[in-house]
């Protein structure tokens, strides 16, 4: 589904008009600019959510109709479970465990030196460093140690101001050694995370 498709699911539950959404749903969609296939949905997370979203966006807004909508609920209703069926929402470590075991020989010693510009700010270095405490996979830093978390994401949240360099981690450096999972893919089949609840359900049936 598009932005506007995923607004008209909003207005649908929440009122107001589609206007009043397409922000927010077009921002959980804006990783397709580094990864068109179904891989991009790193932000179809709790984590995304927690740490991303409801930060830039607060947590409610006002539609048209003068109605309050609680913004974590909005996402995970009527775009992240929308996008899988209705059936699950992966985790972070469930895109982090589609990543290829990347060359990781002095793969701590880059993400530090990146992170070191902002160890200072707490704030900042704790969202960084959030998806090593959710995944416990050193790995899953290249998604917040990056050129485009710290040019697009950071000054959304922060109001930090864009750095004009080479860097030397890119989001292509963990979307290329990703693989595509037909559970990425409209809920083809169930990520790790879910797996177990798809066995009870089977034998349930």
């Amino acid at each position: 589904m598009n932005a506007i498709q995923h607004c008209r699911v909003s207005q649908k539950r929440w009122g107001g008009q589609p206007e009043d959404y397409y922000a927010i749903h077009d921002f959980i969609d804006c990783t397709k600019a580094l990864c068109p296939d179904s891989r991009h949905r790193i932000f179809h997370t709790m984590w995304a959510v927690k740490h991303i979203i409801v930060p830039v966006f607060g947590h409610t807004l006002i539609n048209s109709d003068g109605k309050s909508v609680d913004i974590k609920d909005m996402c995970e209703r009527d775009h992240l479970l929308v996008d899988f069926h209705n059936k699950y929402i992966p985790t972070l470590g469930d895109f982090v465990a589609a990543i290829d075991d990347v060359d990781i020989k002095n793969l701590g010693q880059r993400i530090e030196k990146f992170h070191q510009d902002y160890i200072q700010d707490n704030q900042i270095s704790a969202l960084m460093l959030s998806p090593l405490s959710s995944t416990g996979q050193l790995k899953s830093l290249l998604i917040t140690h990056n050129s485009w978390f710290m040019n697009d994401i950071l000054p959304k949240i922060f109001h930090t101001n864009p750095v004009i360099a080479d860097f030397d981690l890119s989001p292509s450096t963990f979307f290329n050694a990703m693989r595509f999972e037909l559970w990425m893919d409209n809920a083809m089949s169930p990520p790790p995370s879910a797996q177990k609840l798809y066995q009870h359900r089977v034998h349930v049936r």
